[in-house]
C-alpha cells in the first residue's frame, strides 16, 4: 500500500475526530463480526500484520487450530456514527500462518470472491462481472421471539398493518404495499436516512421504495459494482440498515419469510459481463437483446440452479419464501419481462451498455461473497459448456408460471422445496465451483457441514403450527 494512502487516512481520522477503528470480517455463514481498537493503532504495521483472533468462533477452524489474523483493507474504509462516537470501519481479509509465514486463508469468503474475479479474467470470456442486488427487508415497530422447551413464539408489531396501530385510517393490506405513498408508507423518512448515509459513504443507490408487503416491507437497490465490491457493500448495507433502524426505535430483518401470508424478502441479482469495455450480453438481434454468450450464461445458472441455491438461498426460512402466489420465482425458466421466472430479462433496457439479466431466486441470508462467486461460476460454466437454455428446455417462457395447468407444470423444472434439497444438489453438482480453485473441497465440506447442522437443529423441534394441526388428532 502506498505510504500516501495511509497518511491520508490518518489525516482524515484526526480531522473527523475519530476515536476508534472497527475491524469487521464475515464468518462462514455470512454473519458480520467485529473487534474495535483505538484510532492511534492505525499504522502500517496494523495494515500489514493485522490483529489476531479465534477463528473457531467464526466456524472456520477447530479450537486447537484457531489462531488467525484479521488484516484490514483500507479500500473499504467508511465512517460510522451509530453509537454517538465516530468510528472508522474497515473490512478485513483473513490470513493464516504456516511455516512462520503469513498467507491468505483459503476459506476466507473475500478470497473466494477475489479468486472468482481472477478466474473470470483468466478465462478470456470477460474482464469484469458487474452486479446490482435489490435488498428487500421488513422494518417492524417491535419484535420479540423465543424458543424454549415449553414455549415457542414470535410477536411482531407494525403500524402499517391492519392488525397494528393504524391510527388515522391509513394502513396497508398484506400485498398492498408496492410503491405505496405516505402516510400509508410510514417508512419513507427512515429509508431516506438510510440511503443518505449509504450515499455519503460511497455506496451508489439507484432508488428506494415501499415493497409489496404491507407490514413494513421496503427495498433499496444499489447501482452496479464489480463482484468483490458488490459483496462488500451488501454486507455493509445490511449492517447499516439494522443500526439506523435501531437508532430510530425500529427493528429491521432480511429474513426471507418473517410473516405468514405476507410477501417474502428476496435479493434479486442483476448482472452482466464486460470485455474490453463492452457489455458482452448485448446483441440487438438476439432474444430480448441478449447475445449467444448471454444466453449460455443463463443456461449455466439454470442448469446448476438447484446446487446454486445452497449458496444463494442457504436458510431453512429461504424456502418458506419460495412458494407460488407471492411473486417468488420457483420455476427454473427465463423470459423477457417475466417476474414469475427464475431469470428475467428486463424489457425496458435501451442502452446496450446496460443489457443484463436478473436472477430472482436469491435472498439476503446468503454469504454474499460465496453466493456472488457461485453465481458467476455457474454462468461461466454455461458459456464454457455452451449450455443453450432454449435447447435445454428452460424457455423462453412469457406466460404467468403460477397459473400453469398440471400438464404444463410437468414440463418445467422447479427449485428445491427445502434447504435439504439444495444441499443434496450441491453434493452431486459442484465441479463447476472448483474450477480454477475458486472454491475448495475443504470449503464446500465446511459449508455443507454447517448447513446440514442447521437443518438437523430445525427438524428435531416441533413447529408451533403443528399444535394447531395435530394436537387433538
Amino acid at each position: 500500500m502506498p505510504q500516501g494512502e495511509l497518511e491520508s487516512a490518518k489525516k482524515s481520522v484526526e480531522e473527523l475526530g475519530i476515536g476508534f477503528i472497527d475491524l469487521k470480517a464475515v464468518d462462514l455463514v455470512g454473519r458480520l463480526r467485529h473487534v474495535t481498537i483505538p484510532a492511534r493503532r492505525l499504522t502500517r504495521e496494523l495494515l500489514e500484520k493485522g490483529v489476531g483472533f479465534d477463528a473457531s468462533n467464526y466456524g472456520y477452524r477447530a479450537v486447537e487450530q484457531s489462531d488467525m489474523l484479521l488484516v484490514p483493507d483500507l479500500a473499504t474504509a467508511r465512517v460510522e456514527d451509530f453509537w454517538g462516537e465516530k468510528v472508522l470501519s474497515l473490512l478485513c481479509d483473513i490470513q493464516q500462518v504456516k511455516g512462520g509465514k503469513r498467507e491468505a486463508f483459503p476459506l476466507d469468503p473475500r478470497q473466494t470472491a477475489r479468486r472468482a474475479e481472477e478466474y473470470l479474467r483468466g478465462s478470456g470470456v470477460a474482464d469484469r462481472c458487474y452486479l446490482s442486488p435489490e435488498l428487500e427487508f421488513y422494518i417492524f415497530d417491535h419484535v420479540d421471539y423465543a424458543y424454549d422447551r415449553n414455549r415457542a413464539c414470535f410477536h411482531v408489531e407494525s403500524g402499517e398493518a391492519p392488525w397494528g396501530n393504524s391510527r388515522g385510517g391509513f394502513y396497508l393490506g398484506p400485498k398492498d404495499g408496492y410503491h405505496a405513498p405516505p402516510p400509508a408508507d410510514r417508512l419513507m423518512g427512515l429509508r431516506g436516512a438510510i440511503v443518505s448515509y449509504l450515499e455519503r459513504e460511497g455506496i451508489p443507490v439507484r432508488y428506494h421504495h415501499h415493497e409489496i408487503g404491507g407490514a413494513g416491507e421496503v427495498e433499496i437497490e444499489i447501482g452496479f459494482e464489480e463482484l468483490l465490491r458488490a459483496a462488500d457493500d451488501t454486507l455493509f448495507i445490511k449492517y447499516a440498515v439494522r443500526n439506523i433502524a435501531w437508532r430510530h426505535g425500529k427493528s429491521a430483518t432480511f429474513m426471507p419469510k418473517p410473516l405468514p401470508g405476507y410477501p417474502g424478502n428476496g435479493m434479486h441479482l442483476h448482472q452482466y459481463l464486460v470485455k474490453g469495455g463492452k457489455n458482452i450480453f448485448y446483441d440487438p438481434n438476439g432474444y430480448g437483446g441478449m447475445s449467444e454468450l448471454g444466453l449460455y450464461y443463463i443456461g449455466g445458472l439454470l442448469a446448476h440452479g438447484p446446487s446454486l441455491m445452497a449458496f444463494t438461498n442457504p436458510s431453512t426460512n429461504s424456502y418458506r419464501r419460495l412458494t407460488p402466489g407471492f411473486e417468488a420465482p420457483v420455476a427454473f425458466t427465463f423470459g423477457l419481462a417475466n417476474r414469475s421466472a427464475a431469470i428475467r430479462i428486463p424489457s425496458y433496457i435501451t442502452d446496450p451498455a446496460e443489457q443484463r439479466i436478473e436472477l430472482r431466486t436469491p435472498d439476503a441470508t446468503c454469504n454474499p461473497y460465496l453466493a456472488f462467486s457461485a453465481v458467476l461460476m455457474a454462468g461461466l460454466d454455461g458459456i464454457e459448456q455452451g449450455i443453450d437454455p432454449r435447447r435445454s428446455g428452460f424457455g423462453p417462457c412469457e406466460e404467468n408460471l403460477y397459473r400453469l395447468s398440471q400438464k404444463e407444470r410437468a414440463k418445467i423444472r422447479f427449485a428445491p422445496s427445502s434447504l435439504s434439497g439444495a444441499l443434496e444438489a450441491l453434493e452431486q453438482d459442484h465441479d463447476y465451483l472448483l474450477r480454477g480453485g475458486v472454491f475448495t473441497v475443504d470449503q464446500l465440506d465446511a459449508w455443507l457441514r454447517a448447513k446440514q447442522e442447521e437443518v438437523a437443529e430445525f427438524y428435531d423441534k416441533p413447529h408451533p403450527y403443528e399444535y394447531v394441526l395435530y394436537y387433538d388428532l
